[in-house]
């Protein structure tokens, strides 16, 4: 991407994966756009960062479509376009099909992880068709999904669906707009120690500091890549999971740890 001072907008800001981004392009001089539920922990992530008084932030939740608009109309008239949009708002909860009371937690899993995310990068998207028609910028519509979306996980049916849905969102957005110029980049983390993950009772393999993972993700998004696994280790293993016969996949994981259920995420 060209050199200009880069503009960019976080979902998800306040804390674990998105708090990582936002620090990683404040170090590289971006303008930030930070949107997140918390705002008192927003307020405090903006103070720690270099140049606070030259970011954002919005205090609203990603489910409110309208809030996120305003936001994001108020992020272009203030800083004349946008370059890169990460939809990294998201939540997780243990869930069971079969207990009637899971029903209302699949919901909010999918409205925040899936339908949130179209809601992040709609407003953008003319402003950033404009943009790369003159040629003044590179863009970037950026979506976190998950390993977990590679294949199903016991007792994620919410999370893991609605991790699959940002990567097939992404891919069909990525092809829509191709001769548009703007660039569709879909990051699957795998186990990032985030209070998210802290509440995992197993074993995460290739368990990866929030900062390492900024610094691997921002280095995605600047290439423009299609999608990336990070940490690279766990793309390996996913890759092997997405080959395995179902047979074989069931009986590895008929057994395998739960995530905890909880009646809100």
């Amino acid at each position: 991407m060209k050199s200009r001072t880069k503009r960019v907008f976080i979902t998800g800001a306040s804390s674990g994966l998105g708090a990582a981004l936002a620090q990683r392009y404040a170090q590289q001089g971006a303008v930030l756009g930070l949107l997140a539920r918390r705002g008192e922990l927003l307020e405090q992530l903006v103070q720690s960062l270099p140049n606070p008084e030259r970011h954002r932030i919005y205090a609203a939740d990603v489910t409110d479509h309208a809030a996120l608009a305003a936001a994001a109309q108020d992020f272009l008239r203030t800083h004349g376009g946008v370059d890169i949009v990460i939809a990294n708002a998201g939540i997780s909860a243990g869930t069971l099909t079969e207990h009637v009371e899971d029903l209302a937690v699949f919901e909010r899993i999918l409205a925040t992880n899936v339908t949130a995310t179209v809601a992040t990068f709609a407003p953008f998207i003319a402003a950033m068709k404009q943009q790369a028609q003159a040629g003044s910028r590179d863009c970037r519509l950026v979506g976190i999904a998950s390993v977990a979306g590679i294949r199903g996980l016991p007792g994620a049916e919410a999370y893991s669906a609605s991790k699959a849905a940002v990567i097939s969102y992404c891919e069909s957005l990525r092809v829509e707009l191709k001769s548009s110029g703007i660039r569709v980049v879909t990051i699957a983390p795998g186990y990032i120690d985030t209070p998210m993950t802290k509440a995992n009772p197993y074993p995460m393999p290739f368990l990866m500091p929030p900062a390492a993972f900024a610094e691997k993700a921002a280095a995605a998004i600047e290439a423009g890549a299609s999608y990336r696994v990070i940490p690279w280790q766990m793309g390996i293993v996913a890759k092997l999971l997405r080959l395995l016969p179902n047979a074989l996949y069931d009986f590895a994981f008929a057994r395998a740890p739960h995530k905890p259920r909880h009646a809100k995420p």
